[in-house]
């Protein structure tokens, strides 16, 4: 009997096996939600047909929506069960993800934390909690200095040699700015207010390099209420106020205004080349940001991509199977090409091609030394900046009283999260 059993039982084990990948081998739909912009969305169309080539029975729809709604439709989406498998998230709303149970934390099989805590910047960490990771990056970003290399000309400016520091910032966007006879401004010498990356370039950047600090080391304590602080929001504020170089909301928004060919200098992050590259007639170079003090500094961030909670089964292993794909080495070299973000592997920033492309490697080198706010609420401390500085802007509120006032604001949004 010992022969006849042991041969029904390989059978039986051989069936088995082919069972397994018949459904394995069985049609899965999932989808991929992320905020519309052009290049991102290209190069998302792009990784999908790449990965389904390689996987025919998986197919992956990508969804986008504007920014301004992207948030509403996956929190109304999500615990309805349904909307994406696979979403994209901004860094700093990971904790507001997580409390409301719209992610889960990624299988260890396919994303071993000590592989990603030594694969990827550091700064990534800040997406591991209680030993597993939640949620991966393709791509990071850091801040630099654009500039309009036809107005530099014009000026009487070097295009090869940009401004390397704040006072020197200053001077060549004076001489940029163009007003009309009536005194109203054709050509912004450089960007001030929102939306725009200024209230990451003030906190983690003009802070420390007016002598400040913006945060405590761990995020929890706020710093920048001090002397220092208003030091550095006054710089911020006269590029309006006092040297008239800068106008809040001149032509609604200032990467647009620079794409038209309206400001001389733009502080703003590396996902800006995608729609650069492919602004017909626009003569652009970047730098790594100004200096102040001898002090360098930079502010990172990332968009990141997570499983969505409540997924299982077949349709959770192939949205994972696809976010591995994504946050490959490949992945990122096709992602950076097209959108200009800068690689989430230190390995892939250090390739030859982005080395040798003079725009992307300014903003790698400044992702050498940026910081990555440890945010809690990134909408609401975002809305604390606009708020201090159109009091300043607006009202005429002093920058020491508005920086304080700031700074009390940003506290209590801390402290609530953390009780």
């Amino acid at each position: 009997m010992t022969p006849h059993f042991t041969r029904r039982a390989a059978l039986a084990g051989l069936a088995t096996i082919a069972a397994t990948r018949r459904a394995a081998a069985e049609p899965v739909q999932i989808e991929y939600w992320q905020y519309f912009l052009k290049e991102r969305v290209t190069a998302m169309d792009e990784l999908i047909r790449r990965f389904q080539a390689a996987n025919p029975s998986i197919t992956v729809r990508q969804t986008t929506f504007p920014y301004a709604q992207y948030r509403t439709k996956v929190s109304a989406a999500v615990p309805a069960g349904e909307g994406p498998d696979v979403l994209q998230l901004y860094y700093g709303w990971l904790r507001d993800f997580r409390r409301a149970q719209l992610i889960q934390p990624l299988p260890a099989d396919l994303f071993p934390p000590a592989a990603i805590d030594r694969d990827f910047y550091p700064m990534v960490r800040q997406m591991r909690e209680g030993g597993a990771y939640h949620a991966l990056p393709t791509a990071v970003r850091s801040m630099g200095l654009f500039t309009n290399r036809k107005l530099l000309r014009d000026a009487g400016l070097d295009p090869d040699n940009p401004p390397a520091t704040l006072d020197a910032h200053l001077a060549a966007a004076q001489k940029l700015t163009k007003r009309d006879a009536a005194g109203n401004l054709i050509n912004a010498g450089t960007t001030i207010g929102l939306p725009s990356q200024d209230s990451h370039w003030w906190r983690e950047v003009l802070v420390r390099q007016f002598g400040g600090t913006p945060f405590s080391d761990d995020y929890r304590q706020v710093r920048y209420g001090t002397a220092e602080g208003a030091e550095a929001l006054r710089w911020y504020a006269d590029l309006q106020l006092k040297h008239k170089v800068a106008q809040s909301g001149f032509m609604t928004e200032a990467a647009p205004a620079f794409r038209g060919g309206h400001v001389g200098l733009l502080i703003n992050a590396s996902f800006l080349i995608g729609a650069l590259q492919t602004t017909k007639g626009l003569d652009y170079g970047a730098a790594e940001l100004p200096s102040h003090n001898g002090i360098r500094a930079n502010y990172a961030s990332y968009w990141v991509n997570a499983l969505v909670a409540g997924r299982n089964g077949a349709r959770r292993d192939a949205a994972a199977k696809f976010m591995a794909f994504i946050t490959a080495p490949e992945a990122m070299t096709l992602w950076t090409a097209t959108t200009g973000e800068l690689p989430a592997r230190p390995s892939a920033t250090a390739d030859k091609a982005v080395q040798d492309d003079k725009v992307l490697a300014a903003f790698g080198r400044g992702l050498s030394y940026a910081s990555a706010t440890d945010f809690v609420d990134e909408d609401a401390q975002r809305a604390v900046f606009v708020d201090m500085l159109d009091r300043v802007l607006l009202k005429g509120q002093s920058p020491l009283d508005s920086v304080r006032e700031a700074a009390a604001a940003e506290q209590k949004i801390i402290d609530s999260y953390y009780k």
